[in-house]
């Protein structure tokens, strides 16, 4: 019995990744400028150039060592980090990290919750005003 790994299906590992996007051949297809069956030839492929890799790897918006080493049981071991707090670890070792500051979030809703209060207000200070003007008319 042979104790060499198998080789990994560069294409399946596009197709899968393509599904979890929710994204179709075609569309995959257009975003990279070949048609779908070139996509279908491709995810058919064990091998793919770097070149359409790399282009790939942009469009599904991974990088190409995520393709190249994507399984579906880290997808399954990421997914059931999230009901299960003592894993904080995702697929291929990377961490749930927050990519911005929450306060900074909140603030920028508070801002934008401030500007819409502020318009509100002059709305009705500009209603006010006009059935004023009409009441000192009549």
């Amino acid at each position: 019995m042979s104790t060499a790994t198998k080789p990994k299906h560069i294409g399946r590992n596009i197709s899968r990744i393509r599904e979890l996007r929710g994204m179709k051949q075609e569309s995959l297809a257009i975003a990279i400028g070949v048609s779908q069956q070139s996509v279908s030839n491709i995810e058919g492929s064990e091998n793919v150039d770097d070149e359409k890799l790399n282009a790939i790897a942009e469009v599904l918006g991974v990088s190409i060592e995520a393709i190249k080493n994507y399984s579906d049981e880290g997808v399954i071991n990421y997914f059931n980090s999230f009901n299960d707090h003592s894993i904080n670890q995702g697929p291929i070792g990377a961490q749930n990290i927050c990519n911005f500051n929450p306060l900074d979030k909140l603030i920028e809703a508070y801002e934008e919750n401030k500007k819409l209060y502020e318009r509100l207000l002059q709305s009705d200070k500009d209603k006010i005003e006009y059935l004023e003007n009409f009441i000192k008319t009549k």
